[in-house]
């Protein structure tokens, strides 16, 4: 049980540490493409936390999200953490599919307001907006 509780403490210590350093690129690199990719997975965080609390998102969407939230917080993951650069991947596809499924289902405007970083990564990974009928 003991080596069981170790062996927890020290994927949570990787995940921080993850994030910390996330968070360290983020502030760190010049402005452009390289930060605002830096800041995805926190401004993704952010988003979520935003459309959960909206009353334009469906429950539908919120239960999307919050899976997603979990999935971000979860120690386990497909890719472990500590992976250079690829360790976050399977997290940024969890949240990126779960922003596209309540994209489906929220006013886009209600989105984009929920998003925190540069408009044109969010506007790319919700691809075009729908023609309105007119």
């Amino acid at each position: 049980m003991r080596t069981w509780a170790m062996a927890v403490a020290v994927g949570a210590g990787v995940v921080l540490l993850s994030w910390a350093l996330l968070v360290v690129l983020a502030r760190r690199l010049p402005p452009g493409l390289p930060r605002e990719l830096a800041r995805f997975l926190p401004a993704c965080l952010t988003t979520v936390r935003r459309l959960r609390r909206h009353p334009a998102v469906p429950r539908r969407a919120k239960a999307a999200l919050a899976v997603a939230g979990l999935w971000v917080l979860s120690p386990v993951d497909l890719i472990p953490e500590f992976l250079p650069v690829i360790g976050p991947l399977d997290d940024v596809v969890v949240v990126a599919l779960a922003l596209r499924y309540a994209a489906r289902r929220v006013p886009r405007d209600v989105l984009l307001d929920a998003w925190p970083g540069d408009r044109r990564l969010i506007e790319r990974l919700l691809g075009p907006a729908p023609a309105s009928a007119g």
